[in-house]
């Protein structure tokens, strides 16, 4: 069991040393007769050893951990607080109050994420304790924001779909999904399993955060990855959860988004067809619909987001992180 546990193990770090050394992709929405993009190695999540906390803070009776050494723009972090009697505690970050999650015999925990737009340099972040008694503790330090490795890509859509280019429909479309991202549910809604790619063994292509010009008029930010996908693929939920929303939108077609608890969601877009309905407990693996062309695309097109505390974030990453209640 342990050597399968390392195997699993070295199989994760191959494949984020692989992708950190893939060439740059171009658009998948660049056309369906467009030449393929150069592909991103496929990435199978496995079962993820919990690692050992990058650093460790300790103020009284309160202990804080930080898995991570530094965050590139559009990354998620992990944070552990504990300590005895400890009844609850709330992160500060980048002007922003974060909540931590109980997990029985475990502490707290919670994510933070710097946007892919956040500016790299050094940012506070403040943790506030309480305890069964009514005492307080505060730790604080300092987190590194570091520069992301984004692409720029030329997209060119049809007639049919220019008037998508349209910055003003692009931020309405940014304002309704938060609305739906601010709800954050307390419970832990993923499993054991943690998260999957909606499709098994799929190959990601255009990446996270890539600066793109559409039909040279607009530039905009690629909030999430594609995955090569042919129209009428099954698409799989990532994790079990519960549909926050379905329906449709000028830019990412028909829609669902799914709540994992804790303050994540995952965005599936472009279906043909989905088979799901708001309120719908989900499981990992799960059908949610098949790829269609719908929204702002020029052609079979399957987009995924993950979004943490309100933030879109590179879902790959997120993929490949341990987090509490997955792995090992």
């Amino acid at each position: 069991m342990k050597w399968l546990m390392v195997t699993r193990f070295c199989r994760i770090l191959i494949v984020a040393l692989l992708l950190a050394l893939g060439a740059p992709t171009t658009a998948q929405d660049s056309g369906p007769d467009a030449p393929l993009p150069t592909p991103a190695a496929p990435v199978t999540a496995v079962p993820i050893p919990r690692p050992l906390p990058v650093q460790t803070l300790t103020q009284g009776r309160a202990t804080l951990e930080l898995f991570f050494a530094e965050m590139p723009q559009g990354s998620t972090g992990v944070l552990r607080v504990m300590g005895d009697g400890l009844a609850g505690a709330r992160a500060r970050f980048l002007d922003e109050m974060i909540e931590f999650f109980a997990v029985e015999g475990d502490g707290f925990y919670a994510f933070i994420a710097p946007s892919m737009e956040q500016s790299a340099r050094d940012y506070s972040l403040d943790v506030f304790t309480w305890y069964a008694d009514n005492t307080r503790e505060t730790i604080n330090t300092q987190v590194s924001v570091t520069v992301g490795k984004f692409i720029r890509q030329e997209v060119t859509l049809g007639p049919d779909k220019a008037y998508l280019v349209d910055p003003e429909i692009e931020r309405n479309e940014l304002a309704h999904l938060e609305s739906v991202f601010s709800t954050v549910t307390p419970q832990q809604l993923w499993d054991s399993k943690g998260f999957e790619l909606p499709i098994p063994g799929g190959t990601l292509t255009s990446p996270f955060g890539a600066f793109r010009n559409f039909n040279q008029s607009m530039q905009t930010r690629h909030t999430g990855w594609d995955l090569r996908a042919p129209l009428g693929q099954p698409i799989l939920a990532s994790a079990s959860g519960t549909v926050a929303y379905t329906g449709f939108m000028d830019i990412r077609g028909n829609l669902i988004i799914i709540d994992h608890g804790w303050g994540v969601f995952s965005t599936y877009c472009h279906f043909a067809q989905i088979h799901v309905t708001r309120g719908q407990t989900i499981s990992e693996g799960q059908v949610l619909g098949t790829v269609g062309n719908t929204g702002r695309t020029s052609g079979p097109h399957f987009h995924w987001e993950i979004a943490v505390n309100g933030v879109f974030v590179d879902a790959e990453q997120f993929l490949l992180i341990w987090k509490p209640g997955a792995g090992t």
